[in-house]
């Protein structure tokens, strides 16, 4: 298995939205693939016809696709694939290290109620493990699986370390149901099997199934992958992710304008480091990431830290990224896409809007003085701003300006001068400035924005906060 090419796979059932934990699952197996030449695959595990739904399996698709997680080889369906899983189940059967149950649900249950009367295990032990498997044909059947009764199954697992259960804890598990169909625990594993995967990378809530899987890979002479549980995320107080944490599904990141790039910095960070690297591009991440560096403890979702981790991509994004993502966010929150004109001052711009933006709806309203059409509605605090003395301290400055050389060092000078001839702070004058020219009075320096406005737009803005 080491000398084998690396095969991850991401398994989600398509019952509901990608959820983040889901994403971080797939992001740790792409991570590790692509770190490694390796191929990443998705398998939709929708064997519940009931709760399976094309808009959920749509959902998945176009959550990985925004988060840059591309796979190789078209998705697999499970459910496809049952008579494959029916022909292992066979197969199982003809080693003789399964066997045709036909107990009912109602003698299951009756053993179960005087197991616990006793006080013993409520694992089945069916009676048919070792009977006639051609008696009672007329009672439906199951296939079960004969695990060993004695002795030990181990899991060295990449994450957890040695794992050990003993073999009389665990039951006969069903492979096959009545109608023909398979449970998930065979399923995965001919499907896993089949697709060559490596390593199974997942969450340790799978820690248990593992054990029961390894009786299945055993019991077939196949080789087990390497199994690696990866620690669940939790919310700051410790207690299981909620939507109460913020725990949304990851189209509504997306709406929330989060950066691609940001988010899969964030995820990476949930249950692994590199050192103290906090803040790191993809490539980074690609170059980095191995088990190894995967904590037991569970992860702790903090808003606040995706925040500032969105902040810092945006920082470092180049033009072109962050023009996509404002497009990006448009699109999925319904938003009109930018007319060119504005699209180019908005580029044009981007040096002076991205500092200190946590996520695109706060560059696009650090950008709303180039979005606003005149004339330009202040809201209450800038309206609050251009009181009568204000407006009046406007007129007064706007012929200055108008023979003004536009250039920040000529714009400054001449802004400084005014306020001084008037016995004012430059921020005094500064904030009128800001309020008419932006309708707000958080903005980029008003200079940056004169400058990003052109003197005809700039000297027409003034002039309808003063007429």
């Amino acid at each position: 298995m080491s000398d084998a090419p690396v095969v991850t796979r991401f398994a989600p059932s398509p019952t509901g939205f990608l959820h983040i934990g889901g994403a971080r699952t797939a992001l740790f197996n792409w991570l590790f693939a692509r770190g490694r030449g390796g191929r990443f695959l998705l398998r939709i595990e929708d064997t519940d016809r009931e709760r399976s739904t094309p808009e959920a399996t749509q959902a998945i698709f176009d959550g990985l696709a925004w988060l840059g997680l591309d796979w190789d080889g078209e998705a697999t369906s499970q459910f496809a694939r049952r008579d494959r899983h029916a022909e292992v189940a066979q197969a199982l059967l003809d080693r003789g290290a399964a066997y045709r149950c036909h107990a009912t649900q109602e003698e299951i249950a009756g053993f179960r109620a005087a197991a616990r009367a006793e006080g013993r295990s409520t694992n089945f032990q069916s009676p048919w493990r070792d009977a006639d498997p051609t008696a009672r044909p007329d009672v439906p059947l199951v296939i079960r699986l004969k695990s060993p009764r004695s002795g030990q199954t181990v899991i060295d697992d990449a994450v957890q370390g040695r794992v050990t259960w003993r073999n009389d804890t665990l039951d006969d598990m069903v492979l096959l149901r009545s109608d023909g169909t398979p449970t998930y625990m065979l399923a995965v594993v001919v499907d896993d099997r089949d697709m060559g995967v490596t390593h199974a990378i997942r969450g340790d809530d799978h820690l248990a199934n593992a054990a029961r899987q390894a009786l299945i890979y055993d019991a077939m002479g196949w080789d087990r992958p390497v199994f690696a549980h990866i620690p669940l995320i939790h919310g700051p107080d410790g207690k299981k992710l909620s939507k109460r944490h913020g725990a949304l599904g990851v189209g509504e990141y997306r709406r929330l304008g989060y950066l691609p790039a940001a988010m899969r910095n964030y995820l990476a960070r949930l249950g692994w480091g590199h050192g103290d690297d906090e803040v790191f591009t993809t490539e980074q991440a690609i170059a980095w990431f191995d088990l190894d560096g995967i904590t037991r403890a569970p992860a702790r979702f903090d808003a606040k830290k995706l925040d500032h981790i969105s902040a810092r991509h945006i920082a470092m994004a180049d033009d072109a990224t962050l023009m996509a993502g404002i497009a990006d966010w448009l699109a999925a929150t319904g938003a009109p896409p930018l007319p060119p004109g504005v699209a180019q001052r908005l580029r044009d711009a981007l040096p002076i809007l991205k500092y200190r933006a946590r996520r695109i709806p706060d560059l696009l309203e650090k950008a709303h003085f180039l979005l606003a059409a005149r004339p330009v509605q202040p809201d209450d605090k800038a309206a609050r701003a251009l009181d009568p003395e204000a407006r009046a301290a406007l007129q007064d400055l706007t012929p200055q300006l108008q023979n003004a050389n536009w250039s920040r060092s000529a714009l400054e000078a001449a802004v400084s001068e005014f306020a001084a001839s008037r016995g004012m702070k430059l921020g005094q004058v500064a904030q009128p400035v800001r309020a008419a020219l932006a309708g707000r009075i958080a903005t980029p320096s008003i200079f940056d924005m004169m400058l990003h406005l052109g003197p005809e737009e700039s000297l027409a803005r003034l002039a309808d906060a003063t007429g």
